[in-house]
């Protein structure tokens, strides 16, 4: 099964950007990528800059409609994703248990949908 990792933290939360503690938590998600390609469960993933630089759109009565920022005020922000593909939610589950950043953020897991690659005739 396909699934995707979504992280979240708070602006403040985790190390600060650039310090020694930074620099010893990027070494922890690198071994995890290396990690879940070395298992054959990764499928992709990036880590997204800040909520400040989100464009939402939205079209409203046939009209685009572009605004800046998150489409939702929340607590936490999205900052990163892996979409891999694991056995079952159970193997997600310990996947998502080894991301850096659950520790003081959090890791919700989507199952991706298996689309049709093409629409039935109607």
């Amino acid at each position: 099964m396909r699934y995707l990792l979504l992280l979240y933290s708070t602006p403040d939360a985790g190390p600060e950007p650039n310090s020694p503690e930074a620099m010893a938590e990027m070494k922890e998600w690198y071994a995890l990528t290396q990690e879940l390609v070395d298992a054959g469960a990764m499928l992709g993933g990036e880590a997204l800059h800040g909520a400040d630089s989100a464009t939402t759109v939205r079209v409203r009565d046939g009209k685009t409609i572009s605004t800046d920022g998150p489409y939702a005020e929340t607590k936490e922000l999205l900052g990163g994703y892996y979409a891999i593909d694991v056995e079952n939610l159970d193997a997600a589950v310990e996947w998502a248990a080894k991301i850096p950043s659950a520790p003081y953020g959090s890791v919700e897991i989507r199952p991706i949908m298996e689309l049709p690659p093409e629409l039935p005739d109607a």
